[in-house]
């Protein structure tokens, strides 16, 4: 009996979120089509069933993780805030705290991915240029909401630009080493959410770790 047009579409869901997790844990070179297709429930012979390669795969792994990202990022900067806080201030106390530094598989697409991306297609690139770019837009009227009346947007893009780079990259970084050294792990997540809450005249928040 044949699998129905919607079983085939939820099949292929299932195999692109059980793949965004093995690549973001092992990278996508680290996985090969039979972990892939088991981590989804399925065997090797039916990948060619959804997609024509593993790169077309990668691409729709990019896709939707950066959509994805984008709507997290969305909602939580549209979530309740408390009197005392900042949108800004939270956005980076989340993102640099332990919490978010652990949750490789459900963190932050950019930092899951960037190590990836450049070795893999002109679709896949694009997929995340474009979710990068959603991203920045988004973060830019974060930081033109924080800033002073008459900022104008290309300013605030800069610094949006260098507020992102910085968090990324600390986080990166922060993961690279906590296996091997995790106080030196803490110590690149406090350091740089310390300088950017400083750089930026945010208010510091009380959820660092």
């Amino acid at each position: 009996m044949g699998v129905s047009k919607q079983q085939a579409v939820e099949n292929r869901k299932a195999i692109i979120a059980g793949a965004e997790k093995l690549f973001r844990e092992h990278g996508i070179d680290g996985v090969g089509l039979s972990a892939l297709m088991k981590a989804a429930g399925f065997t090797q012979g039916g990948f060619y069933n959804h997609f024509k390669s593993k790169e077309a795969l990668a691409a729709e792994v990019v896709a939707t993780a950066m959509d994805k990202a984008n709507g997290d990022l969305k909602e939580a900067i549209a979530a309740p805030i408390e009197p005392d806080r900042n949108r800004l201030s939270r956005q980076v106390d989340f993102y640099l705290s332990g919490t978010h530094c652990s949750d490789i598989e459900q963190g932050c697409a950019v930092a899951g991915l960037t190590a990836d991306v450049r070795r893999l297609g002109h679709e896949a690139q694009l997929h995340f240029a474009s979710g990068l770019q959603t991203m920045l837009e988004t973060l830019t009227g974060l930081v033109m909401e924080q800033g002073s009346e008459g900022k104008d947007t290309d300013e605030a893009r800069q610094q949006a630009i260098a507020l992102y780079s910085e968090m990324v990259g600390a986080l990166i970084l922060s993961r690279a080493v906590a296996g091997a050294n995790p106080q030196l792990g803490d110590e690149i997540l406090n350091a740089s959410r310390q300088m950017l809450l400083r750089n930026f005249a945010l208010e510091e928040g009380s959820d660092a770790r």
